[in-house]
């Protein structure tokens, strides 16, 4: 397990003024920022050139969360416009080797997402190819969704599969991450945990990031000594 760390979504701050809203996390790790097609999944969001401005304005790495089709063609543009994590969904990826190593061929960290019934196993040869994987939590497409426990035992399996794999990846888990479900993805094995409605709710956005930070802490500590 790497180090836990806190990526405040986007997806419920105020669009009006994003500049702003990112000012509010200044200690979360990364900025999540979910890029939404409307085919992929129901809904849209951002594209390169918000991630070009978001870049542009703040200091905090940008990890992109791109949720459309053909990630193959759209998604080293991502690493160029300055998102430092790109992560593509394998269900929409045609070849997801290639495309890996083209995201690091641009300078970025390559990310594998799986949608909630997506299972991890088949894709256990690619481990060495990327830097993290994302576990939904919810289905994708929009914010405010209820946090699936069904998606427990495949983060643990996940772990388990980059345990023996031996590489530094990351497990990012993504949906209805709050203080109520933080520990259990923590005690299963995530390291990296993407927060939206829980962060920009709060009266104080960076307090909830240290809370959220401080509780997944202390769970993967407890886990890690009860083994």
């Amino acid at each position: 397990m790497g180090h836990i760390q806190i990526t405040p979504s986007i997806l419920n701050a105020d669009f009006a003024d994003l500049g702003a809203e990112v000012a509010r996390i200044g200690s979360a790790d990364w900025v999540h920022v979910d890029v939404m097609d409307n085919h992929f999944v129901p809904n849209l969001t951002f594209g390169p050139t918000m991630v070009e401005a978001l870049a542009r304005s703040s200091d905090l790495p940008l990890d992109a969360h791109l949720m459309i089709e053909d990630p193959d063609r759209w998604a080293p543009g991502y690493a160029e416009a300055g998102a430092r994590s790109v992560t593509f969904h394998v269900e929409a990826a045609t070849a997801p080797v290639r495309l890996a190593r083209e995201i690091r061929a641009q300078g970025a960290r390559a990310s594998m997402a799986l949608r909630p019934a997506t299972p991890i196993e088949p894709y256990a040869d690619l481990l060495p190819e990327l830097d993290m994987v994302l576990v939904m939590t919810v289905e994708p497409g929009f914010g405010g969704q209820k946090f699936l426990d069904l998606c427990l035992p495949k983060i643990r399996r996940t772990r388990e599969l980059i345990a023996r794999h031996g590489g530094d990846i990351w497990l990012q888990v993504d949906g209805g991450v709050s203080l109520e479900t933080i520990e259990r993805c923590a005690e299963a094995g995530a390291d990296v945990f993407v927060a939206g409605s829980a962060v920009y709710s709060a009266d104080d956005p960076d307090a909830m990031v240290a809370a959220l930070r401080e509780r997944a802490g202390s769970a993967a500590r407890s886990a890690a000594g009860g083994e």
